[in-house]
């Protein structure tokens, strides 16, 4: 209670806000900002929503995403509060970080376990499901008048990472907030088929081909797959292809980690891990610097893929 009234005197005394999250941000990051967005302009706030990462196609449908900026066209920007969103670490905010000054508040709104408190002030709550979770019960606690375009972002940021309500994560509080936000009539069948039922045909050609090729380890208990930069290069904007294999490679019986890595180059390589049940993965992370939730985590390590591959796989096999 006591971070809530903090960010609430910042954000009275506050008349210009740099919002940002996490690179490669997913559509709770993305649609926490711009909901937060919407309603700090509706009480005549300049907000300016700043991302190290570009906005993807797939992601421009949300309500009010053309308005996000990126970071690298930016040289400084004056503003008089800064709230990050979705993210567990400042590091996580790539070229965000630099726009940041030191004696200006910084508010850390995150639900990620690995969270470090960043901020000048940290409302961080793993129990929530999501920060669009959070971002609701906080414009409830402000008696905020909700639209139908924050609805609609708040809804597809609780979907997308509850996992269209299926994971662990999905609470009676997540389906209380989910039926207040329904009230605005948003068409959340037409939502789904816009983030998950879009995929073009060359891409399902790609993912045919690399879902034939996955490795399994302790007789399927863990399951990798290598994503090499050429094979990355040629996806569409409009597809997920970790999130299609995370998706089907889950569904294996006796499957407890699956682990992705994607090439960035030859001496950099994304690491994804995602766990069905006992491994948490956020630990796994965070042996490398990275971090997210129990189920699903991510690092980046600046080391090739074969030699990321061993270190990781290693690391794994210790706690299966």
């Amino acid at each position: 209670m006591m971070s809530k009234k903090k960010i609430s005197k910042i954000i009275q005394e506050s008349g210009t806000f740099l919002l940002s999250t996490h690179v490669n941000p997913d559509p709770d990051a993305l649609c926490s900002e711009l909901a937060l967005a919407e309603y700090l302009r509706s009480l005549g706030k300049k907000v300016r929503i700043i991302n190290e990462t570009e906005l993807l196609d797939r992601f421009r449908f949300f309500p009010g995403a053309g308005r996000i900026q990126h970071a690298a066209e930016l040289k400084s920007v004056k503003y008089d509060a800064a709230i990050i969103l979705d993210c567990g670490d400042l590091g996580r905010i790539g070229e965000v970080r630099r726009l940041l000054k030191d004696e200006k508040p910084l508010i850390n709104i995150d639900h990620h376990i690995t969270n470090d408190n960043f901020g000048s002030v940290n409302l961080v709550d793993v129990e929530a499901s999501s920060t669009a979770e959070m971002l609701f019960e906080l414009l409830v606690y402000w008696k905020a008048a909700l639209t139908k375009s924050i609805a609609t972002n708040l809804y597809c940021g609780i979907m997308t990472d509850t996992g269209s309500f299926r994971y662990e994560n999905t609470s009676p509080r997540t389906h209380l907030a989910v039926a207040k936000l329904m009230e605005f009539h948003i068409d959340i069948s037409a939502l789904y088929a816009r983030i998950y039922e879009r995929i073009p045909l060359k891409d399902v050609t790609v993912f045919t081909r690399i879902i034939n090729r996955f490795e399994t380890y302790r007789q399927g208990q863990l399951v990798c797959v290598e994503l090499r930069k050429n094979v990355m290069s040629g996806l569409s904007e409009d597809f997920d292809l970790r999130d299609a294999l995370f998706k089907f490679l889950r569904s294996i019986a006796g499957v407890e980690v699956i682990v992705i890595l994607t090439e960035f180059t030859r001496s950099v390589t994304r690491v994804n891990f995602r766990s069905s049940s006992r491994v948490n993965v956020a630990k796994i992370a965070g042996a490398f610097g990275g971090g997210g939730h129990k189920r699903a985590s991510g690092c980046v390590v600046e080391k090739g893929m074969k030699e990321t591959k061993t270190m990781i796989l290693k690391e794994i096999e210790s706690q299966l």
